[in-house]
């Protein structure tokens, strides 16, 4: 065997040996944890829907409650965009045309349950905003804001 010849032979066993170690590193047997801005956009287009449901039940609150769901709106469109962009979608993103989420059946929203609601969703876009860096930590910690304001404010 001639030199050129071996050195053909070790240098596509190299190849064959990077290949399957390159190969093997991308297969896992766990699932990705998901999104944690998930689990905000879905308790925004909630709160939306509660204070859309509320504006026909308390007409008197009527501008601030829509006041309430516009934003948790905006809120929840914001998310869903960075959730895309951290997925790497190559288009841009286009919200929702309709509220997906409702009350639970046989739930009949009120001020106080909206109220309580938006508490939860400040506490938690503070608590998950703690634990990540950069745009989204700041995106959260508005979105914490804002739903303090809603509820100090808007639902005295």
């Amino acid at each position: 065997m001639s030199r050129r010849t071996l050195l053909r032979w070790c240098s596509a066993a190299a190849g064959g040996v990077s290949v399957a170690a390159v190969t093997g590193c991308g297969i896992s047997d766990e699932e990705p944890e998901p999104d944690p801005l998930l689990a905000q956009a879905a308790r925004a287009r909630t709160d939306a829907s509660t204070a859309t449901t509320l504006v026909a039940l308390a007409p008197d609150l009527a501008e601030p409650l829509t006041t309430i769901s516009s934003e948790r709106t905006a809120h929840a469109d914001a998310l869903e965009a960075e959730i895309a962009r951290a997925a790497g979608a190559t288009t841009s993103y286009t919200p929702p045309s309709a509220t997906t989420t409702t009350a639970a059946a046989g739930e009949t929203p009120t001020v106080d349950l909206l109220r309580e609601r938006l508490t939860q969703s400040q506490r938690s876009a503070a608590d998950v905003g703690r634990t990540l860096q950069g745009f989204r930590a700041g995106v959260l910690a508005s979105i914490s804001a804002a739903c303090a304001v809603q509820t100090a404010v808007l639902l005295p």
